[in-house]
């Protein structure tokens, strides 16, 4: 599954690439403004990694089968990779477009918050392995930090006039021929998220497979 999981996602890659180098330019903004097909796709991608994390803590609560607990690991450290991307990504556009490559903006200041989050998530996992209570704690934490999410995407609207940031895109927001690029490169940034969520599994479980051989830790 993984090779062909891998297959439609380098297609999808060509295919998104091909449409925003093919897609118009703004009037306004000009080519800065191609990020917006990089920028916001990598933040919908996080927002699907750190629910893959949501849904594999609610599922660990409740069934307390170690699998789950590895799904909630796995969506936070891709979750993570792309709230990167989109932190990089947005002072990028910032700068061609503000002038600055920070401002405290609400969306901005709370993906950063988002970001903490996550990443004390994968610290505390990483130091406090193997413990049956590190995995329950975490699976709390990954419900409640699953809060933040739709607090980030609607930070605009919450603090007004306060907001730097462009109202969220709605239907008929993005200029003519924009629409199909930006579709495209959010499913491909979704189609990344379930093929990294998946590799990062494989490559759990063949880690855990292999400290069961050799005597590895037990749940505490």
């Amino acid at each position: 599954m993984l090779r062909w999981s891998g297959a439609v996602l380098a297609l999808m890659l060509v295919a998104s690439g091909w449409l925003v180098i093919q897609s118009p330019l703004d009037a306004m903004q000009g080519v800065i403004q191609k990020i917006l097909y990089v920028h916001v796709p990598c933040a919908f991608a996080s927002y699907a990694g750190f629910f893959v994390t949501a849904l594999g803590s609610g599922l660990y609560l409740w069934k307390r089968e170690d699998r789950y607990d590895r799904l909630a690991l796995a969506g936070a450290e891709v979750g993570v990779v792309f709230c990167t991307l989109t932190l990089l990504s947005g002072p990028i556009w910032a700068k061609g477009t503000w002038g600055q490559w920070w401002v405290w903006d609400p969306r901005l200041t709370v993906t950063l918050l988002l970001w903490f989050l996550y990443l004390a998530y994968l610290l505390l996992r990483s130091f406090t392995e193997g413990s049956e209570r590190t995995a329950r704690f975490a699976a709390v934490y990954g419900l409640m930090g699953a809060t933040a999410i739709p607090l980030n995407y609607y930070a605009i609207e919450l603090f007004g006039g306060a907001a730097m940031h462009p109202d969220n895109l709605e239907r008929g927001s993005l200029g003519q021929g924009m629409g199909l690029p930006f579709l495209m490169s959010v499913l491909t940034g979704l189609v990344a998220v379930w093929y990294l969520v998946v590799a990062r599994l494989d490559l759990e479980n063949l880690r855990v497979q292999s400290a069961a051989r050799l005597g590895g830790y037990p749940r505490t």
